[in-house]
C-alpha cells in the first residue's frame, strides 16, 4: 500500500466538520501527508433557480464572509496554512473532484450522515466522490 502524500478534507462547517477534521488530521499525521481544507459554498441561485426578482449578492457575500471565518478557525486546530485552504463556489461534488485533480490529492475525507436506505447511505455529496472521484475516500460517519 502506498502513502498518501496529500489529504483534502471536506468540511461543510456543521458541528460535525471538527469530528471529520479530527480525522483528517490523524490521517495526514500517520502518513506525514499534507492536509488541504475545503469548504464548497453553493450559489443561493442553485437552491432558488436563477430568475428571481431579488439581488441575493449581498447575501451571498456575508455567506462566503462566514465561511472564510468558519474555514480560518478550523485551520488553525489542524495547523493547515492559508493557502490551503479553499472555499470555491459551485456544486460541492464537482468543485472537490476538479480541486482533487488540481491539488493532486491522493485521499479525501469527507462526512456521512448515518441515514436509512441506500440512496441515503453516503449522502449525495460522499456518494458522488467515491463513484467519481480517482482518488481514496474515507467517510467519516458523523451525526448519528
Amino acid at each position: 500500500m502506498s502513502t498518501y502524500q496529500h489529504i483534502l478534507v471536506a468540511v461543510d462547517l456543521s458541528t460535525d466538520a471538527d469530528k471529520v477534521l479530527a480525522k483528517a488530521k490523524a490521517l495526514a499525521h500517520a502518513f506525514g501527508s499534507t492536509l488541504s481544507i475545503v469548504h464548497v459554498i453553493e450559489p443561493l441561485s442553485y437552491a432558488y433557480g436563477g430568475d428571481l426578482p431579488v439581488d441575493l449578492s449581498g447575501i451571498q457575500e456575508e455567506i462566503l464572509k462566514q465561511a472564510r471565518q468558519k474555514v480560518a478557525a478550523l485551520a488553525a486546530k489542524a495547523n493547515v496554512p492559508d493557502d490551503r485552504c479553499h472555499l470555491p463556489t459551485g456544486k460541492p461534488a464537482m468543485e472537490i473532484q476538479q480541486l482533487c485533480e488540481k491539488l493532486k490529492v491522493d485521499a479525501v475525507v469527507i462526512g456521512s450522515h448515518g441515514r436509512h436506505g441506500l440512496a441515503l447511505l453516503l449522502g449525495s455529496t460522499a456518494n458522488a466522490l467515491l463513484h467519481g472521484t480517482k482518488t481514496d475516500v474515507l467517510a467519516v460517519r458523523v451525526g448519528d
